[in-house]
């Protein structure tokens, strides 16, 4: 009968594994390349290397259900993970047997936070909203508007999570589709790349705020800003000030940003059977729209055109 350390020693197709994924060759597995030195066991570190591999391979993130953009609800999608408990039993049961083997990667489901079951039930009744307006005129502006509220919306915060704005949005990089937008808002010079990120997080303060949420961080700028109230600001910079709020409530919320030309609209909402305290918060019209000029102009003084 052939010893396991002799097995070990061969190197040819009838003694190796092979893994796959989805029907498709993942890595291919030589006995003696996992046996510790001297030893017939197996060598631990190359073999937790090896799991680390394989992981990164099959995984596929989930995705939450989300309200489309027609009202309706996309469904959840489950993703998957590598089953590593079962990976190792059938590892081993090649590693100590004999001739080649064949199978296929042991896969996990990983669930989404968010179903469609979850989603129907929290979007039915709006606990807070709030609206303000911008310059359509200024294209770059208008464009991190929009991918900034892209960010924010179908966020679901459950019960005693907090929602970080940087966190939820990310850095903002030319990479990702932010733009350019050095305007002077009153005299005010706002960031290079993303800049119009504050009216996003502003709006979104005061829509939380309507809706009782209770607000962890949230930093003003120096000077008033004109597409909100004084002191209803909420400025936010990557690796600097953020907006934090928590769900104290009992029910999931929900934040919805909708992008219209010349407005941005943030809703809180949340199912029937919530109890919630909402806040008296000052609205914005229309005529409140933001007084800026480029930042090319700014030497000639000259205003950007407001419509």
């Amino acid at each position: 009968m052939t010893s396991i350390l002799g097995m070990l020693q061969m190197d040819d197709n009838s003694e190796k594994l092979s893994v796959t994924l989805h029907g498709q060759p993942a890595v291919i597995i030589n006995r003696a390349d996992y046996a510790s030195p001297g030893f017939t066991m197996v060598d631990l570190d190359k073999f937790d290397r090896l799991v680390r591999t394989l992981e990164r391979q099959s995984y596929e993130a989930p995705h939450n259900a989300v309200i489309n953009d027609r009202g309706g609800i996309t469904p959840e999608e489950i993703g998957h993970r590598l089953n590593e408990r079962a990976f190792t039993e059938k590892f081993f049961v090649y590693f100590y047997g004999t001739g080649a083997s064949v199978f296929e990667v042991p896969l996990a489901s990983v669930h989404p936070r968010v179903d469609r079951e979850l989603l129907a039930n929290i979007k039915e009744k709006p606990i807070g909203q709030y609206a303000t307006y911008f310059n359509v005129r200024n294209k770059n502006r208008s464009q991190n508007i929009l991918l900034a509220a892209k960010a924010i919306n179908n966020t679901v915060i459950f019960p005693g999570e907090t929602f970080s704005f940087n966190k939820v949005v990310g850095k903002r990089t030319k990479e990702k589709g932010y733009l350019d937008a050095p305007i002077i808002v009153r005299g005010e010079l706002s960031e290079g790349i993303g800049g119009g990120i504050c009216q996003v997080s502003s709006t979104l303060f005061n829509a939380s705020d309507r809706a009782g949420l209770h607000i962890v961080k949230r930093y003003s700028h120096s000077r008033n800003v004109p597409y909100v109230g004084p002191g209803r600001d909420a400025t936010v910079s990557w690796d600097g000030p953020d907006f934090v709020f928590q769900n104290h409530y009992n029910q999931p919320i929900l934040i919805r940003a909708q992008v219209v030309p010349g407005k941005l609209f943030v809703s809180i909402y949340s199912s029937d059977v919530i109890e919630y305290k909402p806040r008296e918060v000052p609205g914005m019209s229309f005529g409140h729209l933001p007084e800026e000029i480029s930042a090319s102009a700014a030497e000639n003084e000259l205003p950007y055109p407001l419509h």
